[in-house]
């Protein structure tokens, strides 16, 4: 998971971007890259850590330019400790192009011998996005010809990418003199919003983004998502163009995105998640009544923030009391994506605080957005009866997390995984709770996709089932161990 921007606008986008980047910063706090052209110069910085500590005022000033891109990263392949592998990647051939991704390539073997063997490119890092940008690039090389550079061009390269790479990606590129590229994997795994406003001289701006609240945030009016397998290139002056580069496009959205990695106020492919979050709520609720019974439970909890939403239906719904007994640091970054079991580990305690005045002698019922590998959710548990909860209760708006995600999520390990190979009993057990209530997987569905038009979401690391095929025992086998290395 990461958070992308790019900008066509009338003005330098530093300022811009910088912005966006703060509001991104949810998708990760591993590591930032800005990279902005001025005519045909690239100007690029990149540092570990998070937007606000990141970018000093002179770093800014450097950034000149009225086209460009940022990046927030939280590592789901290559090293997170390593400034080489932050983003944005750049290669001087052809024209010169810089590129940052959103997503997880799942054939990298294989493109790792063709780009040196058949492409003779070399790659810098273990980064699937450093490999992404080259492919992309020598894909571009060979439509070119001396022809002049446009947009049809660029877009037959983007479809001959589609034919080579497999797996989830969200991109935004730079192409040195001509402007910004977007495009999305033919199954839409990863969002990408495209927003647009006019400058005080009535000249079109455009901005294409992870998340609508950034472009809210920054004035732009939503236009669309850009769709399964598009291409859309903006060139430095605003013109905009459009054009499907994939074969057979189907929209398969990642259910994750809605359960915890986004914000509430976002909009991705017409589907709110705040609204998303509120109906995982109600029927989460349905499976609530045929476990719990009546007068059991005292009060409902969430743990902030994420759950928020589902935890106010699931008490509305019952007619027991919400109340809110965790209190938040909102100093500490997400635990999902730290990594590192003994870094979530010793961020759960200094991140929320059980108020023990809601907890004295009452049944409480927690709910969570999802429970992934179990540490966070046992600490809270322990929390909870350290605060005095008589009996505790634990509910999650996902389904069990049984298999490892691939597409863009730091869960590659399936002994990691807490409901791998365990039942709901066994699950519970380990949490040391009084009882274990899940989301199933079609509740879950229709939360989302419900009244829309969408066929079915993402759901591997609930199914076992991957969209994008040649996903294997071996393969996974195979992620599994360059994981524990």
């Amino acid at each position: 998971m990461c958070g992308i921007v790019g900008i066509v606008s009338s003005e330098d986008v530093n300022q811009q971007i910088y912005d966006s980047l703060l509001l991104l910063q949810h998708r990760g706090q591993d590591s930032t890259g800005i990279a902005t052209m001025e005519e045909s110069m690239f100007h690029i910085y990149k540092a570990k850590g998070q937007v606000s500590t990141a970018y000093r005022t002179r770093d800014m000033r450097n950034l000149v330019g009225k086209v460009g891109l940022g990046h927030v990263r939280y590592a789901t392949k290559g090293s997170a400790e390593s400034i080489e592998e932050a983003q944005p990647f750049y290669v001087n051939a052809p024209y010169g192009i810089v590129l940052i991704h959103n997503g997880n390539l799942t054939n990298t073997r294989e493109l790792e011998k063709q780009l040196f063997n058949i492409d003779r490119r070399h790659t810098n890092s273990s980064s699937d996005t450093e490999m992404l940008l080259n492919i992309f690039a020598t894909e571009l090389q060979e439509q070119i010809h001396g022809q002049e550079l446009d947009p049809d061009l660029i877009f037959k390269a983007v479809k001959s990418l589609h034919k080579r790479v497999q797996g989830s990606y969200a991109t935004i590129s730079l192409i040195s003199g001509h402007g910004l590229l977007a495009f999305r994997d033919p199954f839409g795994i990863r969002p990408l919003v495209i927003g647009k406003r006019f400058s005080k001289d009535n000249k079109e701006e455009w901005m294409i983004a992870s998340e609508s609240l950034v472009l809210e945030n920054n004035d732009y009016s939503i236009v669309r998502d850009v769709r399964p397998g598009e291409a859309i290139f903006i060139s430095k002056k605003g013109e905009f163009f459009s054009k499907q580069c994939s074969e057979n496009p189907c929209l398969f959205p990642c259910a994750f995105e809605y359960v915890y990695l986004a914000r509430p106020d976002s909009i991705m492919n017409g589907i709110s998640v705040y609204k998303a979050r509120l109906k995982m709520g109600d029927y989460l609720a349905e499976s609530i009544k045929r476990i719990i019974k009546n007068g059991e439970v005292d009060v409902v909890m969430p743990i902030p923030d994420s759950s928020r939403p589902a935890a106010m239906q699931v008490a509305r719904q019952l007619g027991i009391e919400y109340r809110e007994g965790f209190f938040k640091n909102r100093y500490v970054g997400r635990t999902f994506i730290m990594p590192g079991q003994q870094k979530r580990k010793q961020s759960v305690r200094q991140k929320l605080n059980a108020m023990s005045a809601e907890f004295k002698n009452k049944n409480v019922l927690i709910v969570d957005d999802s429970i992934v590998r179990g540490t966070t959710s046992k600490q809270i548990v322990q929390m909870a009866k350290l605060a005095g909860a008589n009996k505790v209760f634990f509910t999650s708006a996902a389904p069990p997390v049984r298999y490892p995600h691939v597409y863009g999520i730091n869960m590659p390990n399936r002994d990691e995984l807490i409901a791998h190979n365990r039942s709901i009993i066994e699950i519970a057990k380990q949490l040391e709770i009084d009882d274990l209530i899940y989301q199933t997987i079609n509740n879950l569905r229709k939360s989302i996709i419900d009244d829309t038009d969408i066929k079915d979401l993402e759901m591997c690391c609930f199914t076992g089932s991957y969209v994008t095929g040649k996903v294997n025992e071996e393969y996974l086998n195979w992620v599994e161990t360059e994981y524990k290395s």
